[in-house]
């Protein structure tokens, strides 16, 4: 199991490398285009999770006709295809064009993720699954942190310091320049995570790796799909988790969006600067996360999340109350907070699933769509009346989090079905 592993670790830190690089482009999108508000710009996050939500449940057929390994190949493909289309988004230099190669990069990450995540949770014993999940998680902000990073290195340093009014004062020529050097800027990355995307299809496809089932059994499950939905809607252990989920990936993906708007309100930061503290929040995340693996060898994984989660709050409503360096750091503070939930939430939530596991994490991927709906409240917060107060809708994403927190602990433990 040890190459097909490495392997599946590699496609964690990938989609990691897209999802943060495509949380600095609705402040560059805003800098680079014509009068261009936040709330447009976060159409990006929209078009980035609402091809998560669109994807996951046919990739939960597709698991389910085949195996994990075609869907984890599929997904590869797909999103090695959307990375190169930014290519012809930058020679065209229209945000639409950009928008669609944003969704086909992140619908391929969604079968993807819908895929390797279960994977995981299958090479070994269910009783440390979610522990197990939390470490291949860990190797994902290995990729945040490097999708930022070449943001900083790649994308930042080329944009333009000028104001709007600055670049309209610009003759024809000079302006269409600047904004070609701009979207090549923003294309290069993308096209080079392609190229790794395709590198990890090309192992994986020539890699003996067993198509694992999850569950005891591996019979074919032949229950309509109508009474699985009934099942999975009505099992309150796991609905409650997708909710819990949608609002965690809201609050990830507006914490670690706005970070770079926060920074340059309340502190004047330029975008390079900028950016490196959207680093070193994602270094915080590393850092918890592997922190909390080893947190997961002592403490109950519950326990754990309600902690961090009523922390999580603290933080948000500091970044509210005290606009400034003082807010900036409880923002940065607050991807500890995030560093574990996503994989306890969706182990937790898949306990006892049996037969539903395929199609019950699919419910958790399509979740992702939190990201692609509440960060466009928080962009119209920011548009009105600013990036500080905007904070205090994470702050309720993570109340809801602290209810799921509550209620895990309280109720009794699924038992696992094995037929």
């Amino acid at each position: 199991m040890l190459v097909p592993f490495v392997l599946l670790v590699a496609c964690f830190a990938a989609w990691g490398t897209a999802a943060n690089m495509t949380d600095t482009l609705v402040s560059t999108f805003t800098s680079v285009f014509d009068d261009m508000s936040t709330v447009q710009a976060t159409l990006v996050q929209s078009a980035y999770y609402g091809a998560y939500f669109l994807l996951a449940l046919p990739a939960a057929f597709v698991n389910q006709r085949f195996n994990y390994k075609v869907g984890v190949l599929l997904g590869l493909g797909l999103a090695a295809s959307g990375g190169f289309l930014f290519l012809p988004a930058a020679q065209a230099q229209t945000f639409g064009f950009f928008l669609a190669a944003i969704f086909a990069l992140a619908a391929g990450l969604s079968i993807l993720e819908t895929s390797a995540n279960p994977y995981v949770m299958s090479m070994g014993p269910e009783s440390n699954a979610t522990r197990r999940l939390n470490f291949a998680q860990a190797f994902n902000p290995v990729g945040t942190n490097t999708g930022v990073l070449l943001a900083a290195l790649l994308i930042a340093p080329n944009l333009s310091p000028l104001t709007q009014d600055e670049r309209d004062t610009l003759p024809p020529a000079e302006r269409d320049a600047l904004l070609t050097t701009e979207l090549d800027a923003v294309m290069t990355p993308y096209v080079g995570l392609a190229v790794v995307l395709v590198l990890i299809w090309v192992g994986i496809a020539v890699t003996k790796v067993p198509g694992l089932k999850v569950g005891a059994s591996h019979e074919v499950d032949t229950r309509g799909s109508s009474s699985r939905v009934k099942r999975l809607l009505t099992n309150t252990h796991y609905s409650f988790g997708v909710v819990a989920q949608f609002f965690n990936v809201a609050a990830q993906t507006c914490i670690w969006t706005f970070t770079i708007t926060y920074a340059r309100d309340q502190i004047g930061a330029s975008p390079t600067a900028a950016n490196w503290w959207l680093q070193a929040s994602l270094i915080v995340f590393l850092v918890a996360r592997f922190a909390m693996v080893a947190l997961m060898g002592r403490f109950d994984s519950r326990v754990l999340m309600l902690v961090m989660t009523c922390l999580g709050v603290v933080g948000c409503l500091v970044a509210v109350a005290a606009p400034g360096m003082v807010g900036l750091v409880a923002v940065v503070a607050l991807s500890a907070c995030l560093s574990l939930l996503f994989p306890t939430i969706y182990g937790i939530a898949l306990e006892g699933l049996g037969h539903d596991t395929k199609f019950g994490a699919a419910g958790l991927v399509m979740a992702i769509v939190g990201g692609a709906t509440v960060p466009l409240l928080q962009g119209q917060l920011v548009d009105s009346v600013g990036s500080a107060f905007s904070y205090i809708v994470p702050a309720g994403c993570f109340v809801v989090i602290v209810g799921y927190a509550i209620y895990t602990l309280r109720a009794p433990r699924p038992i696992h079905e094995t037929g």
